[in-house]
């Protein structure tokens, strides 16, 4: 069986079972934010309107370390739905792993939504750890009074959600390393914010071409965030790719949100 392969930093290492990985994608410790993100050779970021279409088998095994590794998913409404999001169960993940680490069975889910139009009695909501829901005064006093019936409900913003206070208030309920899984409007949103630490970007080996669009999509960030390279694992063409902000890069890019869902 084809294993995991390290390219950077040297020497490169071949075949990194499970521990392995969990090491190489330790978080430092105190709050931390990283984006887990999938491309083609493009710049793709899904394949037919979803980006289970790039991610291969080596992939989704990066995708279960990095929950295993995260107090919480960050996620769009428009993502979750598109993909068919559904709370974390412990089978999917690494428990023993986490509660070595003194974390609960899973990560909590938490869902970006301006309309908060989630479909409540979903599997989103059936999780061991409770969904937090991150919205704004505008969705209604009706919705959000139905979605604090199964979710943690956070109104952070009055017509938008605002991805600053957002991320505070995640912290504030303890949940310090967030996983933000997307999609590109949220992850632009976050980076122009200058609270993106890290990027973990698989460059899938296809070219898809279309009208697919791209990681971060939204105004554009000025001046763009400077990212420094710190890992380069490989299985099969894969390249998972490991970034973290450039020292003295903390500064937002851009003001003005542009998450919808």
């Amino acid at each position: 069986m084809r294993r995991v392969r390290r390219l950077l930093p040297l020497p490169a290492q071949d075949g990194l079972g499970p521990d392995a990985l969990l090491a190489a994608y330790a978080c430092p410790p105190g709050p931390w934010v990283r984006a887990n993100m999938v491309a083609s050779l493009d710049g793709a970021a899904t394949a037919d309107g979803r980006s289970g279409g790039l991610s291969g088998p080596a992939d989704k095994r990066v995708f279960r370390v990095l929950r295993a590794l995260a107090d919480v998913v960050l996620v769009g409404a428009g993502t979750a739905r598109a993909e068919g999001y559904a709370a974390v169960q412990p089978h999917e993940t690494y428990p023993e792993a986490r509660a070595a680490a003194g974390r609960p069975p899973t990560a909590a889910i938490a869902v970006v939504t301006r309309r908060l139009d989630l479909d409540l009695s979903s599997g989103l909501f059936a999780g061991p750890a409770r969904t937090v829901v991150l919205t704004c005064a505008a969705a209604g006093q009706d919705r959000l009074a139905a979605a604090r019936a199964v979710a943690d409900v956070a109104v952070v913003g009055e017509t938008t959600v605002d991805v600053p206070e957002a991320l505070s208030a995640l912290r504030a309920r303890g949940l310090d390393h967030v996983l933000c899984e997307g999609g590109p409007s949220l992850l632009r949103d976050v980076a122009a914010c200058g609270r993106l630490d890290e990027l973990c970007l698989t460059l899938s080996p296809q070219l898809r071409a279309g009208g697919a669009a791209r990681v971060l999509v939204g105004p554009a960030l000025e001046p763009p965030p400077r990212m420094v390279v710190v890992s380069v694992l490989e299985e099969d063409g894969d390249l998972f790719l490991r970034f973290q902000a450039a020292p003295g890069a903390s500064e937002p890019g851009s003001t003005g949100p542009s998450v919808a869902g």
